[in-house]
């Protein structure tokens, strides 16, 4: 038996090439992990002994030979395949164990195209494609955590046809994302990343219960191993509807920084946010908002779940919660409740992934653009139109409503008092109906608009929704600006004295 070894990724391959000789495999390995097995002690055939060639054009052209790709491509159920390998002196090789240059990793480093080009592989998924082709006579192992269970496949005559199937799968999945890693990499160099195709990769987290119906399959897919690294589970499992939501409590509490940010989300929609003088303040005050909403929502904490607030959650139903990190003695309080579910990021705050694009399904097909995101200057730097100026804590407000509007759906209104959302009306299909919708909700909750601030994900094309605001009390204002009313919209707000700034800048969300 003969085993093929290429591998950039050198972990844990010695113990691989070792417990292959003891199962008596012969080892034909090449540049590096030739060195390193030497090196160890491994017996192994250096590539050239077997092609006859030496290695040429700097290491370019190495394994691209008969001798390598017949040895594992020809079919030991064919006599006339085992005829002409015997013929031409090619043995077989049962087994192929390569992983590929890092190319991620270069481009991750070095913006020298000479030096990236250099590192797009070309011998070694040449080599893992043969073998997966050819899987009913060969292993293909392109994956470190597969290393044990090979071994013990082998050792204990468990190398089944599925098992070989399954490595191929993977081999396939291995070649395709290392593909499509290059070519969206050039597409972003040369084309600002719209090329002609756009792949979109992610790898497995985990499969949901269903998706977001029973009659539905679901799973997670995560880039760079973003939930692997920074989601735990602590309770219950995630469903398909949990991660959406989960998506956009994070985006929200995770955009203050490290302050005491606490969001609720039901059905993808904000119904609280506040930002406290603590974590437990901040959810008090998030409740206030819309506590019948919140009922069998999610909270999102930007920091420590301790014991006291979730007494204090555990006093509703709240169906998940997700925190920068969980005190063994909070989840102890939701231990009798079977349907609460709770995940951790391990971490001191709630990250965010740093994804450059973002993508959406559309019927027969996908509707692909940069990520879009709120940055500190647009607040910071936004213009006052009016002759009011707002106050410090005016402005503070005006970020935080800014900031939720932004990442709520279209179209979307928020009022703000007191670093705590009081109102919001979203996806309304008219601004202006928004708007209503969020006094009429604030009043039914008893709440006091009077000194609260507004914000809007988009220009308001007419004075209405000002007058409306000002007779809740609102003092100031945010939004884009843009309208060919804004004339209007600024005289509207010097009639009421209300604070307009505008920052030129616009979030819809659809």
């Amino acid at each position: 038996m003969r085993a093929l070894i290429s591998v950039s990724d050198k972990t844990g391959i010695v113990e691989f090439a070792k417990d292959l000789k003891r199962l008596g495999f012969e080892i034909i390995s090449t540049g590096g992990t030739y060195k390193l097995l030497k090196e160890e002690g491994i017996e192994a055939l250096e590539i050239s002994e077997v092609t006859k060639f030496p290695e040429m054009f700097d290491g370019r052209v190495k394994t691209l030979n008969p001798m390598i790709h017949g040895g594992i491509l020809h079919r030991r159920d064919m006599p006339l395949h085992v005829k002409v390998a015997k013929e031409h002196g090619i043995e077989g090789i049962d087994l192929v164990c390569v992983n590929l240059y890092p190319f991620k990793e270069t481009i991750a480093k070095s913006d020298d195209f000479d030096e990236i080009i250099e590192n797009i592989d070309i011998g070694g998924p040449a080599m893992v494609r043969s073998a997966a082709k050819n899987f009913a006579d060969v292993m293909i192992v392109t994956d470190v955590l597969d290393y044990d269970g090979v071994i013990d496949a082998l050792r204990e005559k468990k190398n089944t046809f599925e098992f070989r199937r399954a490595l191929m799968i993977k081999a396939f999945e291995h070649t395709a994302a290392y593909d499509s890693m290059i070519a969206n990499y050039m597409n972003k160099r040369f084309n600002d990343g719209f090329g002609e195709k756009q792949f979109i990769v992610g790898t497995k987290a985990f499969d949901t219960r269903y998706g977001e119906n029973p009659h539905q399959k679901g799973a997670l897919y995560e880039f760079d191993y973003f939930f692997t690294n920074n989601f735990k589970t602590l309770k219950g499992e995630a469903s398909f509807n949990n991660m959406t939501d989960i998506h956009g409590a994070v985006k929200i509490a995770a955009s203050f920084g490290d302050a005491p940010a606490v969001s609720i989300i039901k059905h993808a929609n904000p119904c609280g946010f506040a930002i406290g003088d603590n974590l437990l303040d901040s959810y008090v005050k998030a409740l206030k908002c819309d506590p019948v909403s919140a009922f069998g929502g999610v909270v999102a904490i930007n920091g420590r779940l301790d014991k006291a607030l979730a007494e204090k959650i555990n006093e509703i139903f709240i169906e998940v919660i997700i925190a920068a990190n969980v005190d063994e003695d909070a989840l102890a309080v939701f231990e009798s409740k079977k349907r609460i579910k709770i995940f951790s990021q391990e971490s001191k705050y709630l990250v965010l992934s740093d994804d450059e694009y973002d993508f959406k399904h559309v019927d027969g097909g996908f509707v692909f653009q940069n990520s879009d995101r709120v940055t500190e200057e647009e607040v910071k730097d936004a213009k006052c139109l009016s002759e009011r100026k707002a106050s410090s804590q005016e402005l503070h407000d005006l970020e935080i409503a800014y900031k939720v509007a932004s990442l709520t759906k279209s179209n979307c209104v928020v009022y703000v008092k007191d670093s705590a959302m009081v109102a919001i009306g979203m996806g309304m299909t008219s601004r202006v109906d928004a708007a209503k919708a969020a006094l009429r909700k604030a009043q039914d909750m008893g709440i006091d608009m009077n000194g609260s601030v507004l914000a809007s994900e988009a220009f308001f094309p007419f004075r209405d929704s000002i007058d409306a605001a000002a007779s809740a009390g609102v003092k100031a204002i945010i939004e884009p600006g843009g309208s060919i009313r804004d004339d209007e919209v600024i005289a509207a707000s010097n009639e009421h004295g209300i604070a307009l700034y505008f920052t030129g800048v616009r979030h819809f969300l659809h």
